[in-house]
């Protein structure tokens, strides 16, 4: 029995996961700010904790339920983010830090005080964006945000090469254009071709077998621009 670890789950890609998780027997932690839908879902082998990323308290308690009821981890889903959409001129220094509060600093820490329950074959995936990719196309408005997501590519390389003997991998999915209320939020109007369930479908099938082939790599999951 696998245990999975998955933020951002009240809305969108990571609701999904959840459900998927635990419709095919998983253990799922699902944290996020609003657990209420989770909760709605009444699954047993679900249990949501509510997690605001720029909590240490919150992440303390996400290490104290899995410490006393798992011991282990076998999946982390890095899938929760906080978009701010403004010209850049326009971009407060709180907007800078909200942003990579949640994107960056949250991660880093959750990662951090998950690793002592992390075991070979153990797979952290990382959602981030094509915003984030060197290189790539990128949309005005989206500086705290897309400049957030390269950070985290960035940090995940790195603790791939740190923990490779430990038979951890850590990996990046850089989405594309998939219909979320992110999305919506950042190109209102826009309607992109994949549909949440679609990607977190996508999402499932590598959490469970993309560590077998990949380590340290960012994967360019998209089909259009954005």
């Amino acid at each position: 029995m696998k245990n999975v670890v998955i933020t951002g789950t009240s809305r969108g890609i990571g609701f999904e996961l959840a459900k998927l998780f635990a419709n095919n027997g998983y253990q799922v932690l699902a944290l996020s700010r609003n657990t209420k839908p989770i909760n709605n879902l009444k699954l047993s082998n679900i249990n949501a904790l509510p997690l605001d990323l720029s909590s240490k308290a919150d992440i303390g308690a996400v290490t104290h339920f899995v410490q006393s009821e798992w011991k282990k981890v076998d999946i982390i889903i890095h899938n929760a983010g906080m978009l701010v959409n403004k010209p850049f001129e326009d971009l407060s220094y709180e907007d800078f830090l909200k942003v990579y509060q949640v994107n960056v600093f949250g991660v880093a820490m959750l990662t951090q005080k998950l690793i002592p329950f992390l075991n070979k074959n153990s797979h952290v995936i990382t959602i981030s964006s094509m915003g984030g990719i060197q290189g790539g196309m990128k949309f005005p408005g989206l500086a705290a945000y897309s400049s957030a997501k390269g950070a985290i590519i960035t940090l995940s390389e790195l603790l791939a090469e740190e923990y490779k003997n430990s038979g951890i991998s850590f990996n990046v999915l850089a989405l594309g254009a998939v219909q979320t209320e992110m999305l919506e939020e950042a190109f209102p109007g826009y309607q992109a071709s994949l549909s949440a369930i679609e990607m977190a479908e996508y999402i499932y099938d590598f959490a469970l077998t993309g560590n077998k082939y990949y380590n340290g790599k960012v994967l360019q999951v998209s089909n259009s621009t954005p």
